[in-house]
């Protein structure tokens, strides 16, 4: 796999990381299919969820593939009285990333993130390495300290 954006930043900060890849099928892009492809359990592979809050604007949200985002923790978490996703259409021009490829690390701005606690039950965790067909495995503290997220309860 040719080095991503992200996998650049986390060299040079000089942080621990393996990748994987699997073959992207344009027909499913779920997290669930993904996680599947690269052999780990669904819940150490997170989605990188990009939603809107009424106070702050864009925020970050990682969870585990086979769970659903409860907006009105994420908003809570947030400091917003009401977050919704942002639409597809939006995701490049916020990001610098495409649906299926959208990672936490080196987006185009900074944004609050927040990745779901459930992460500290793993070892390592995935999360999409800037495009489709990669994923970056690393240490969920590690990840959140590098991308300054706050851990907190964000499904459902």
């Amino acid at each position: 796999m040719n080095k991503t954006n992200a996998m650049r930043l986390l060299d040079r900060a000089k942080l621990v990381y393996k990748t994987a890849e699997y073959p992207v099928d344009e027909n499913d892009l779920s997290g669930t299919h993904i996680a599947d492809e690269v052999g780990m359990p669904y819940e150490a592979v997170f989605k990188t969820l990009v939603a809107r809050g009424d106070k702050t604007g864009v925020i970050v949200l990682c969870i585990p593939v086979d769970r659903e985002l409860d907006l009105k923790k994420a908003a809570r978490i947030s400091g917003n009285k009401k977050v919704e996703m942002v639409q597809m259409k939006e995701l490049l021009g916020l990001t610098g990333y495409i649906r299926g490829g959208c990672s936490p690390i080196g987006m185009k701005k900074k944004y609050p993130t927040f990745i779901d606690e459930s992460c500290r039950t793993q070892a390592e965790i995935a999360v999409s390495a800037g495009i489709r067909g990669g994923q970056i495995i690393m240490d969920p503290a590690v990840l959140s300290a590098f991308v300054e997220a706050e851990m907190a309860e964000l499904t459902v």
